[in-house]
């Protein structure tokens, strides 16, 4: 078990775009918090239901958050990565270039 880290230490500060990020570690859900198994992780910001934005309107996203519908990739895919309209920030985090997403 990691003993290094504890639920709310600093992991990482990522300046990205014109926003800063701190990345803190924690747990993604109760379960993991409670199963002595788990250990803390780098927890990164849930764009999908706290969205933030550029200054010129694009939105945040990371590499590993679900796709929208306006998914473009050459294969299937279920996270932002593999989108031509992701492009890429720092660690994990990037913003989505497409049109339709993007605030007027």
């Amino acid at each position: 078990m990691n003993t290094l880290y504890k639920e709310g230490d600093i992991y990482k500060v990522i300046a990205v775009f014109g926003k800063i990020f701190e990345i803190k570690y924690g747990y993604y859900s109760e379960n993991e918090r409670t199963s002595r198994f788990s250990e803390v992780i780098p927890i990164y910001p849930d764009f999908k239901n706290s969205p933030e934005y550029t200054g010129d309107g694009h939105p945040f996203v990371t590499q590993m958050q679900d796709i929208c519908p306006y998914y473009d990739g050459e294969q299937t895919g279920e996270d932002c990565f593999g989108c031509k309209h992701y492009h890429h920030g720092d660690d994990l985090i990037g913003i989505c270039k497409c049109t339709n997403n993007k605030l007027e």
